[in-house]
């Protein structure tokens, strides 16, 4: 059964955190651990992650999902977005410290958590997968990757709209599942430019010298199938390899609320499970 448990960043946001044990745990081995990333408007309990994380676990693989502190979903209503003041406010440089405080509190406590520290993954969806292949380049302990329908640039926005967006200071998205009007404040665009070399998602991934396990659906709307192709060009291919999912969109065939799995998203995490066995 999964632990839930909660860190604070140095802004003093919670980070949400699920930690799934396996049925291994209780061995004297210590375990891999993988780390999942949710996307842009996502959550880690979203559709059908919680159900991939426990698929996971019972492998033998350790896995947490957690939600970014600025995600705009509170602890108590977990698949809600009722902080959209966070969530505008949000940066990739956030989503990456984030990141790095998660990786740092189960390597700091790997012995209550059964981690071997020698054997930690990263995984990521869509913007949360251009977050995973950046923090894979800056933190040496990261052994290998896993991106699903990941994004190749976090500066997808016209010059005309980063003007528009300067001079409002914000602009607005609708979330689809909840009627909402979402906020995004230029505080983004500034981290964006502020930190252009930190956040180049290609040059990140050609950096890369671990395994990497690229995952893509041909049909995604979303993003689209050539920025997995993208990555998998910039990347070292010695050590990546490229999983086209034919017929396949941004989520694998998965909806919120999650009812049940697919076939396409059971191909999805057989493949990770024997990625990560092979490479860990």
């Amino acid at each position: 059964m999964k632990k839930n448990f909660r860190i604070k960043n140095r802004s003093n946001y919670l980070i949400d955190i699920d930690f799934y044990p396996s049925d291994r745990s209780g061995h004297a081995d210590e375990l891999p651990l993988l780390i999942f990333c949710h996307g842009f408007k996502g959550f880690k309990d979203w559709g059908g992650f919680p159900y991939m994380m426990e698929s996971i676990s019972a492998s033998g693989i350790l896995s947490a999902s957690f939600n970014f502190s600025m995600n705009g979903v509170d602890v108590k209503t977990p698949a809600e977005f009722t902080h959209l003041d966070l969530f505008a406010q949000n940066t990739f440089s956030q989503e990456l410290e984030d990141l790095g405080l998660v990786i740092e509190h189960f390597c700091n406590n790997s012995k209550e958590f059964n981690i071997n520290r020698n054997k930690i993954a990263l995984a990521g969806h869509s913007r949360g997968g251009g977050i995973a292949i950046l923090k894979a380049n800056e933190d040496k302990r990261i052994k290998c990757l896993i991106t699903l329908a990941a994004v190749s640039d976090f500066n997808r926005y016209s010059e005309d709209h980063k003007r528009r967006w300067r001079k409002r200071g914000y602009f607005e998205v609708i979330n689809t599942r909840t009627n909402q009007m979402m906020r995004i404040n230029s505080t983004l665009l500034d981290d964006l430019e502020r930190n252009k070399s930190r956040l180049d998602i290609p040059a990140a991934i050609k950096d890369l010298h671990v395994p990497v396990l690229i995952i893509h659906g041909k049909e995604d709307l979303s993003v689209k199938f050539e920025e997995g192709d993208i990555l998998y060009k910039n990347s070292n291919r010695e050590n990546t390899e490229f999983f086209v999912v034919e017929n396949a969109g941004h989520t694998f065939g998965i909806v919120h609320p999650f009812k049940g799995s697919t076939k396409t998203f059971e191909t999805v995490i057989e493949k990770m499970i024997v990625f990560l066995k092979t490479n860990l």
